[in-house]
Order: structure tokens, then sequence, then C-alpha cells
């Protein structure tokens, strides 16, 4: 692993840091923290309840810190979130955040009977197998959990597309042992948009399962009632363990 940081100790700002196999982290000025994800207006904020599963897309909502960037029409925080899946006739049950970052939202912000499971996920590169092992025990956690409901399951990325799709779709394949062109089809027609990002598409449709060995146990405490958040995946080497924690202790501050 590789951890590179640049720092200003006048102005108390962390240009970057990277962290190989997990995720980029970006910080800024404070008004970069504001800045409105890259085209986050030209999605749809939810889709459909995918046929014969729990699953719902949506892009990522946004804390009320963002509201003078948008117009009152284009709004889209978690509340709403809850407000439109119930128009559908739809009981939100769990949110799963794909997304990179903590700086869109909190989950305290989503009613206390919605569960949130975070799991720092890269973007433009097709996931690692821990991160589909850990999103495919969430869902089986949530769902072994609430077999007598029909509460779903929301996942978003940023756009709630590409890491999204890829990742549903994975399960409906792995999993429900549905045929891949079906379940991107499905996906598709869900969202309301098409994923597309050609690696996840090529991997979903000519790559093999992607089943982890470990025990689904070894992933039991990833779900949890707000405000739960969970970490990037641990780190054996003590000194990287040590780097992530002041990483988090300063993103703590700026965010």
């Amino acid at each position: 692993m590789r951890v590179m940081a640049l720092c200003s100790p006048a102005k108390f700002r962390v240009s970057f840091i990277w962290i190989s196999a997990t995720c980029r982290f970006h910080l800024g000025t404070s008004a970069m923290k504001n800045h409105l994800p890259d085209r986050w207006t030209d999605y749809t904020p939810v889709g459909k309840r995918i046929p014969g599963t729990r699953f719902i897309a949506f892009k990522v909502p946004l804390k009320k810190l963002f509201d003078n960037k948008l117009a009152p029409w284009q709004r889209f925080s978690p509340s709403t979130l809850v407000t439109e899946i119930g128009k559908q006739n739809e009981e939100l049950g769990l949110v799963v955040d794909l997304t990179c970052t903590k700086r869109y939202y909190g989950p305290e912000e989503l009613p206390s009977t919605v569960k949130y499971a975070k799991i720092f996920t890269a973007g433009q590169q097709v996931p690692t197998d821990n991160v589909i092992h850990e999103f495919k025990s969430i869902v089986k956690q949530f769902l072994s959990e609430n077999p007598d409901n029909d509460k779903l399951v929301g996942v978003h990325c940023t756009h709630g597309l590409n890491r999204t799709g890829y990742l549903v779709c994975r399960y409906m394949i792995d999993v429900l042992g549905m045929v891949p062109s079906e379940a991107i089809e499905k996906f598709n027609k869900s969202r309301g948009h098409c994923m597309e990002r050609n690696n996840y598409l090529d991997d979903l449709l000519q790559g093999k399962p992607r089943n982890h060995p470990c025990a689904d146990l070894s992933w039991r405490s990833r779900i949890s009632a707000p405000p739960f958040s969970q970490q990037p995946e641990r780190f054996k080497c003590p000194i990287c363990a040590i780097l992530l924690k002041m990483w988090f202790a300063v993103a703590h501050l700026l965010f």
C-alpha cells in the first residue's frame, strides 16, 4: 500500500491523500466541500424497484448545505429520498452508500427506521473482490433480518448508475442466478438510465461469478442504524493503520 499526502500547516489544508486499492480522497478549501457532484443534475433522483428483487437505485442525496446551489425542484435530500420511495408505495429499509466521500450527507439525516451501511468504493474501476463480498454480505444480512416485511435495499453511488449498477447486477447474477444480460436490462430499465462504463459491462457480461471464499459472518458488523459509518477496509500493516487514523482525524476537522 502507498500513502501520499501534501499538507500546508499555515492554511491547515490537505491537498490530497491516496490510498491504493481503496479510494482517492480530494480535499480542498471550504468552498469545494459544497461543490455539487459532477453531472449530478443530469440524472433522475430515484429509479423504481427492480422486478424480482428488493433493490432500488438512486443518486446520492445531498444535505441542506447544497440547497443554495440548486433550484427548489432540483433538490434531493435524504428526507426527499424516503418521501419519493413512499410515493411508489414502497418502504426503504436499508441504504448502501458506495460513494468514496462523506461530504454529501450524514447517515443521521435518515429516519431511525432506515439502516445505513457505507462501502468506500472507488469510481471508474471494477470493484475489488472484497468490495463485492462486503456488498453481498450486507444485503444478505439485511434480508435475513427482514424476512417478514418487504422493505427495500436502496443503493447509491454518485449518480446511482455505474458502481451501483455493477454491484446490484453482480448480486443478481451471482446470488440470484440471473443471466447477465437480463440483470443489466432490468437494472437499466428500473433506474431510468443505462450503465455507461464499458469495463463494468464487460466484466458483468464476460467475467466469471465473483464469489469470495470468506464466510459471511466476518462482515456482520457492517450494517447498523444511523449514525453508523463504516471506514475503508482494514489494513494489516500497523504503520498504514496509524496513517489511516491520522487521515480520518484531519478529514473530520475539514468536513
